[in-house]
């Protein structure tokens, strides 16, 4: 799963705080990296599509001088080109920005809107306590907050701060009035402006921070480094991401450079490391191991009667995702604001033990199709309490109104968006109610109780009717659902109908024939579909200028839900999904295909190649079965 150049360039900003500098191979691999990467402008963007940003452009920078490359080369001169092209330079960087720049002496702590490590001692039952945030968010800001009250700033080798000074700024450093620049931030990094509500919010931190006690602060500090030491260790060290596990990694150096779990912390981080020979080294914001695992498996079972290395493959996937599934819980998981993990799937390889709703759906339903694939007898098949198990760890992530969140049931109130202090990504303070992750778990839940009898309490059923409504009342007047995790309605249709239709609505049904009358306007002169990724940004239908693989992928998966197989737009798609197969039996790559928070758009490796695997097989199979005995 791609994303940018922010992880790399914060792990070398972490590498060379620690004094755990990278080798010569593995520099050039990674200046290799943001040399394929920089845009024709000079400039790192927020993905590989979108234009330049301060942020990226400026965390490319440092890393690059940090590891060594001179101010003279040619990627660092057209990258502080295009910074000084910009109306604020450097001086209007975003928060997080601000932050990174100002533990290497780059900015001044002024410039800083206060996050002090104090309002983790809150009463928890306070609407505004980061145990109400997403996840993400909450850990972000525990490492962030760590080091805000610890006042750590890192010392850079030789005269490199004083270059890195007047390199990154046109006039003198020690000029510049950095406390006018707090609430500044770059037209070009801007997706969430700073409200009035945060605005206040930081006056009030900001008066706080003036007056705050020294034996509350050391309280304060106390708390959130136990949470980190939690984290690191009940993570193995991985974190849940590597945003996070790097803040975590400075946070037990600040406290104790030789801290026990400061080394493979480090070590935690490398399992976030990609290396290719086209585009060097790299680190991924998230591994997807899991997740594609049970979308290929559920594409292969569609296969029916294929042999052969089929079954082999199915077999080995089946063994992985055995494995993957959480099957012990965390201890003291409630002290540590966590909910149960027990049973669940996470989207990599679930070493780092943050299983979410949609993952353990989908591999759920990976593993129930293929037991119930004709002729083939799963080796070591999972028995009836982990799928128990599986089904109890779902359950866990539905929330009142019906839906599914992600790592947790929501928590906080929408309003908690008001005082969203990222800048750069949208509906990131709180669980929300998601359509693909609902449409995975309502289809998750119906597959298991086909096979299985509800509980005895009837739990099941009851989540079901409930998820079936949430999606109901989701839908748009058009047909359509806002999608939130990929790209964008075309991906929360493929979910909608794959979970209403599991749950055993008919294809008569208003809400599907909807759905696919939607679709079916939006079908393309080629027969294809594609999405433009801008419509993620402005909460609208945006057509991609070209048809694309995984759109159009999605597209018939749904029709097919709805849909006879000889459908002319169901026949016109196929034709041209066949059209586009290379003759290594892959699609090609092509536009990002999905997102997180509203603005990080993300290119998926392998869509391109199940997606378009699993459409077909589903036609193949389904007109197979619709052509009379003895027909051609």
């Amino acid at each position: 799963m791609v994303w940018c150049t922010m992880i790399l360039a914060q792990t070398v900003m972490v590498r060379t705080i620690v004094e755990r500098p990278y080798s010569d191979a593995e520099t050039a691999e990674i200046v290799k990296h943001f040399q394929v990467t920089q845009r024709d402008d000079g400039s790192w963007g927020m993905h590989p599509e979108s234009a330049g940003y301060v942020f990226f452009t400026t965390m490319a920078y440092v890393a690059l001088r940090l590891l060594g490359v001179p101010a003279d080369a040619a990627i660092l001169a057209r990258a502080r080109q295009w910074l000084n092209d910009q109306p604020g330079g450097v001086r209007e960087i975003p928060s997080w920005g601000k932050f990174w720049l100002s533990l290497l002496g780059l900015y001044e702590r002024e410039g800083l809107n206060p996050i002090p490590p104090e309002i983790f001692l809150l009463p928890e039952w306070l609407p505004v306590h980061p145990r109400q945030f997403y996840c993400h968010t909450r850990l972000i800001y525990l490492g962030l907050g760590f080091l805000y009250g610890m006042r750590f700033c890192a010392s850079l080798p030789g005269t490199l701060r004083d270059d890195l000074r007047r390199e990154l700024y046109p006039e003198p450093y020690a000029a510049i009035d950095f406390a006018t620049l707090r609430n500044r931030i770059a037209k070009s990094d801007v997706y969430v402006p700073i409200s009035p509500a945060l605005k206040l919010v930081y006056r009030l931190l900001e008066l706080f921070e003036r007056w705050h006690r020294p034996g509350l602060r050391r309280r304060a500090l106390d708390l959130c480094f136990e949470h980190i030491c939690y984290e690191q260790r009940h993570t193995r060290h991985q974190g849940i991401s590597p945003v996070s596990g790097l803040l975590n990694c400075l946070a037990l150096y600040a406290r104790d450079p030789h801290h026990p779990d400061l080394a493979p912390s480090l070590d935690g981080l490398e399992a976030w490391r990609w290396e290719d020979e086209a585009e060097g080294i790299r680190y991924a914001g998230a591994r997807s191991n899991s997740w594609d695992t049970a979308f290929a498996m559920q594409a292969l079972v569609e296969l029916s009667g294929a042999e052969g290395e089929f079954d082999a493959a199915l077999t080995r996937g089946h063994g992985f995702l055995k494995v993957a599934q959480m099957t012990e819980e965390l201890p003291d998981y409630p002290a540590a604001w966590r909910d149960r993990a027990l049973g669940g799937w996470c989207f990599s390889d679930g070493q780092h033990r943050w299983p979410v709703s949609d993952c353990a759906a989908e591999a759920l339903s990976a593993i129930l199709s293929l037991y119930e694939r004709s002729g083939h007898a799963a080796a070591d098949r999972l028995d009836d309490g982990r799928l128990e198990s599986a089904v109890e760890f779902i359950l866990s992530r539905q929330n009142a109104d019906g839906g599914f969140g992600t790592y947790e049931r929501r928590r906080g109130s929408r309003l908690l968006e008001l005082i969203n202090p990222s800048e750069m990504y949208g509906q990131c303070m709180t669980e929300l109610s998601y359509i693909e992750c609902t449409g995975s778990s309502l289809a998750a839940l119906a597959h298991y109780r086909r096979h299985h009898p509800d509980f005895a309490d009837g739990r099941i059923g009851a989540a079901i009717r409930k998820a079936a409504a949430f999606l109901r009342n989701s839908q748009h007047a058009d047909g359509s659902y806002a999608g939130f995790w990929g790209i964008n309605y075309t991906y929360a249709l493929f979910h909608a109908i794959k979970g209403l239709r599991g749950a055993g609505a008919e294809t008569t049904d208003p809400a599907l024939q909807a759905a696919a009358g939607w679709l079916l306007e939006k079908q393309r002169a080629d027969g294809g579909w594609g999405e433009h990724y801008t419509g993620c940004l402005e909460g609208r239908y945006v057509e991609h200028p070209h048809s694309q693989v995984v759109m159009t992928s999605w597209a018939l998966l749904g029709l097919l839900e709805i849909l006879p197989p000889d459908h002319r737009a169901i026949e016109r798609g196929v034709n041209w999904l066949v059209d586009r197969q290379q003759t290594d039996g892959a699609w090609p790559r092509q536009a990002v295909n999905g997102v997180f928070f509203g603005a990080a758009m993300l290119d998926y490796r392998l869509y391109h190649v199940y997606f378009p695997t699993w459409a077909l097989a589903r036609f193949t199979r389904l007109a197979r079965a619709a052509t009379p005995c003895g027909a051609a």
